[in-house]
């Protein structure tokens, strides 16, 4: 499946400052129709910062998104939502290596050794409540 990025650029800032930038919405996994149908529903939602008090607004479908232009008192602010595929990323994660799975060998009955039982231990004398009556540490000789 292909992956597609959907661009907005938008007008920022006003009078000599305004000027236009340019962002990654987020990425889309699958067909462009599907791109495309998810452009539209964030691109009639979208409520850009300037003007703030609009008073026409005009949703254009163009051939690779849509044309949003918003007449504010004053002037007209734009925004252009693109989809587009993603071919390269340079900050993308890399690829999970394939997983091979070792060939499983059955054992052979003649290499598999019996386990020797577990060691034999005297039984610890308990208190009522489980407590050891003589800690582990006595009798040891290793200890200063």
């Amino acid at each position: 499946m292909a992956i597609w990025g959907l661009v907005i650029e938008t007008t920022v800032g006003v009078g000599e400052r305004k000027h236009t930038e340019a962002y990654v919405l987020t990425h889309v996994e699958g067909t462009r129709e599907e791109a495309l149908v998810e452009l539209e529903r964030r691109a009639r939602i979208h409520t850009p910062e300037h003007p703030r008090s609009p008073k026409r607004r005009r949703l254009f479908r163009e051939r690779d998104g849509f044309l949003l232009v918003i007449d504010g008192a004053w002037q007209s602010f734009s925004t252009r939502f693109t989809v587009a595929e993603l071919l390269d990323d340079s900050a993308a994660p890399p690829p999970p290596p394939p997983e091979v799975a070792p060939p499983e060998a059955e054992p052979d009955p003649a290499d598999t050794v019996p386990s020797p039982p577990p060691p034999s231990t005297p039984p610890v004398e308990r208190d009522a409540d489980g407590v050891p009556v003589r800690p582990a540490w006595w009798g040891r000789t290793d200890l200063p």
